[in-house]
């Protein structure tokens, strides 16, 4: 198991780096790509999950989520046209998304079918748009950002490396269980391993990169903020499997489980990151 996630992970890590480093400004097509195709394959796993037993079609989700990540780019591609902001696309699509998911369960309702049924469709609808499309967004906008590809570099490898402490900690120290219900293999101190690793990996990181304004203190600071959350966020999709009595959301990933259970860290830090060095 240990070393089906050392060379899983170690592919990973190179996957990321080529998309940094070798992605032509300012279409960053790369990016562009790996954002869509994550955004199908985690739309997939969420409707696998929960959305197919509760007769939500998967293409909604997909359509979805990709509409939001889509809208991501025109802002940043086209400025003089579209002001220069993404942000007022991004909304203006989740709205429609919800007006059109409203409209579709209004022209496809039969009052025969189970009470609540077209409520949950909706709530799902919009929860798993929020969640792989919205949360992400806040992601993508930092490789726009002055050093982008460095800020971005933070974002998505802090999270990681507090799932990293955290794994090595736990096991070699964990005692106390954190969440028992949720997550029963991880431990308080797992966590505090976690942290320190974040920390020091943020220091480490920003030293040659000059990222986060403040220096070193400032990148601690960073690092265990984003690491914090985004071991909130490993414990949020803990909850959605317990759920639904899953222990991976998917076996795409060798080592790791599906695509929801390497990025889920990654997703629920991404707007703290993006706050933080942005502000």
């Amino acid at each position: 198991m240990l070393k089906t996630r050392l060379w899983m992970g170690s592919l990973l890590i190179l996957l990321v780096v080529g998309v940094l480093r070798f992605d032509p400004p300012p279409y960053y097509p790369c990016l562009l790509l790996l954002a869509v195709l994550l955004a199908v394959l985690g739309s997939f796993e969420l409707h696998h999950l929960i959305g197919a037993s509760r007769g939500l079609p998967w293409w909604r989700c997909a359509v979805s989520v990709m509409a939001i990540v889509l809208a991501n780019w025109p802002a940043r591609v086209w400025p003089d046209l579209l002001g220069g902001d993404p942000w007022y696309l991004i909304l203006l699509v989740f709205a429609v998304v919800v007006l059109l998911a409203f409209l579709v369960e209004m022209a496809t309702f039969r009052p025969s079918e189970e009470p609540g049924g077209a409520v949950l469709r909706l709530a799902l609808l919009v929860w798993i748009t929020a969640y792989l499309g919205l949360l992400p967004s806040f992601l993508v906008q930092l490789r726009w950002l002055d050093r982008g590809a460095s800020a971005l570099a933070l974002a998505i490898f802090i999270p990681k490396c507090c799932d990293i402490g955290a794994y090595f900690s736990g096991r070699l120290f964990g005692r106390h269980p954190m969440s028992p219900t949720l997550s029963p293999k991880k431990t308080w101190e797992g966590l505090a391993g976690g942290l320190i690793l974040s920390a020091v990996a943020a220091v480490a990181i920003n030293r040659p990169l000059s990222v986060t304004p403040g220096g070193a203190w400032s990148a601690a600071t960073f690092g265990l903020a984003v690491g914090g959350i985004g071991a909130l966020g490993d414990l949020a999709e803990s909850l959605i499997k317990r759920d639904c009595h899953r222990k991976d959301a998917s076996q795409v990933v060798p080592g790791f489980g599906g695509i929801l259970d390497v990025i889920d860290s990654i997703v629920f830090a991404a707007p703290v990151a993006y706050c933080f060095l942005k502000f």
